[in-house]
């Protein structure tokens, strides 16, 4: 017997562990520590849950969260239920489970959203049928995963630019702090902020959120200080023994003489993972495919192997999300 439920309490949790264990598509933002981190910012978004499970045993979670701009004149258009890193799947999940799945998943949020878009960090071309016949398109979109398995490999991958700009880096005074203060971690949310205010020109998160993920055990906060000043970094969640993901990243690269603040904040990312036996760097998106992308460029000179495994995108009120679509685009013009 199949059945589903969308109350995390009556999640068994010891199966979501397992779960999270087993499978080749666990990721950090599937866990029960990701949902109650999404709980805890209800300013913020609304997370939400959805599991299935054969005969007991549980076979499939998705957790994202509902999230939309804050301004009152825009919040109607720009209603989405974000789901990154796609669901959590057994391996041996069979097909009605999943179209279970996706079924209570598109209930569940359908009154809510204007669409649910999964951001995948693994491969699921296996389920690729089942998803499109539950109303979810594939959307090509690329990434980068860099082996750190040991650090010898990494330095044998690593490109000898991207060495020199380290090298030229730490020989000239920037350091790296794996546990900065909070005026330390101010600085560097001001630097992220400008960042996406001036180049990526889509909403940051408030100053709370990273407050918030600071105080995770499975989050690192990696900044690269320089006379006495925070000039970038990197914010990181662990799956612990599998995957460090790199969730945030900036520096204030081209300010300062033969300093390189981004790649060396990424190259401390990476370091962290292979030193702390998580064979796996996720660099969480490299854009989409034919598409000229600056952080493409900047991402593969650190030795990663490029995959696409896409989004899967389901539209909930095609109307709303032309609208929504067509007002992004229009932004990111100005």
């Amino acid at each position: 017997m199949i059945t589903f439920e969308t109350e995390v309490t009556r999640i068994d949790a010891q199966q979501w562990r397992a779960l999270v264990q087993a499978s080749s598509t666990a990721t950090w933002f599937q866990t029960r520590e990701a949902y109650d981190f999404y709980a805890s910012l209800p300013e913020m978004m609304t997370p939400f849950v959805v599991a299935v499970s054969a005969d007991t045993a549980l076979q499939g979670v998705v957790v994202g969260y509902i999230t939309c701009d804050k301004n009152p004149l825009k919040q109607f258009f720009t209603r989405r239920a974000i789901v990154i890193g796609g669901p959590l799947l057994d391996d041996n999940i069979s097909d009605v489970a999943l179209e279970q799945l996706l079924s209570a998943l598109r209930q569940r949020l359908q009154k809510h959203a204007i669409y649910i878009e999964t951001r995948n960090f693994n491969d699921y071309s296996r389920w690729r049928l089942v998803f499109e016949r539950c109303g979810f398109a594939y959307q090509p979109h690329l990434n980068f995963h860099v082996d750190t398995s040991a650090l010898s490999v990494i330095e044998s991958r690593l490109g000898k630019g991207r060495k020199r700009d380290i090298r030229t880096s730490l020989r000239d005074g920037a350091v790296v702090v794996e546990h900065p203060s909070t005026e330390q971690l101010h600085q560097f949310y001001a630097l992220l902020r400008h960042l996406y205010r001036t180049k990526v020109k889509t909403p940051l998160f408030p100053w709370q959120f990273f407050e918030r993920l600071y105080e995770l055990s499975t989050s690192h906060f990696l900044l690269v200080e320089y006379r006495q000043q925070i000039i970038g970094g990197t914010v990181c969640v662990a799956l612990e023994g599998r995957t460090l993901f790199e969730w945030f990243v900036c520096g204030q690269d081209g300010e300062y003489k033969n300093i390189f603040p981004s790649s060396l904040a990424t190259y401390a990312g990476i370091r962290y993972a292979a030193n702390h036996e998580m064979p796996r760097f996720d660099m969480m998106g490299a854009g989409t495919p034919n598409e000229n992308y600056g952080v493409r460029d900047f991402k593969a000179r650190f030795g990663g192997r490029l995959v696409e495994h896409g989004r899967w995108l389901h539209i909930c009120k095609p109307i709303l999300y032309s609208i929504g679509t067509l007002g992004v685009k229009l932004l990111k013009k100005i």
